[in-house]
């Protein structure tokens, strides 16, 4: 079941969406403010967020940036601001899809299927990353071969999987998988993709998958 974590101040839009997902067989949390939202998801992670823009606390553009953070599932923006530079800040943070209140039920309810079947498969993808020899499966978590990775090892890797082609900086992998506080750590990085080649590539002293860029950080190549 499809668990939606709705993000709204205004008590009957939270209960109309509520009663019509449940009603469509859809797992329904809702959350009245950007700090309860960004608790709630990290406590019980969700599928899909609805989130509106003009919260009592942060603005809904912020809590997009802490949920990119750490996720890639889908978000809606649900907003009553129609102006055009606030639907470009909220997709240049990472939203998929923006719809202006007053809405229509029917038609948010066609958002909701669609951005659900995109990241279907996006998932489906990710289930099979040719890494060298190995076949790497984020969904499951596992590696052919019957190659094992600690629990370092696979979030270093998923963060530079999903993000094949792209230059992963050295100080957004050290905060995600280490937090703030060790962005000068740079030998962690070292130390662990040595690992992961040493699994991974055919020739561990000339990768051809897991680049270093000196001095600016790491990318996947497939």
């Amino acid at each position: 079941m499809t668990r939606v974590l709705i993000v709204d101040d205004e008590p009957q839009i939270l209960r109309a969406l509520r009663i019509n997902l449940i009603a469509r067989q859809y797992e329904v949390d809702v959350a009245p403010d950007g700090g309860a939202a960004l608790r709630q998801a990290a406590e019980h992670p969700p599928d899909l967020v609805i989130l509106d823009l003009g919260l009592p606390d942060l603005d809904g553009v912020d809590v997009i940036h802490g949920l990119r953070g750490w996720t890639s599932i889908p978000i809606i923006v649900l907003s009553g601001r129609a102006g055009n530079q606030d639907k470009i800040e909220a997709l240049d943070a990472g939203a998929d899809d923006y719809v202006t209140k007053p809405f229509g039920i029917d038609e948010l309810l066609a958002r909701v299927r669609a951005v659900t079947r995109r990241a279907a498969i996006h998932e489906a993808e990710l289930a099979r990353i040719q890494v060298g020899e190995h076949v790497v499966d984020l969904t499951s978590k596992t590696v052919s071969g019957e190659v094992r990775l600690t629990p370092t090892e696979w979030h270093i890797l998923e963060i530079l999987l999903r993000n094949p082609g792209k230059l992963v900086s050295q100080r957004q992998l050290l905060t995600e998988v280490w937090g703030s506080k060790y962005i000068k750590e740079t030998h962690y990085l070292r130390q662990y993709m040595t690992q992961l080649r040493r699994k991974l590539e055919p020739d561990p002293a000339h990768p051809v998958h897991l680049i270093t860029e000196p001095g600016m950080g790491y990318r996947f190549t497939p």
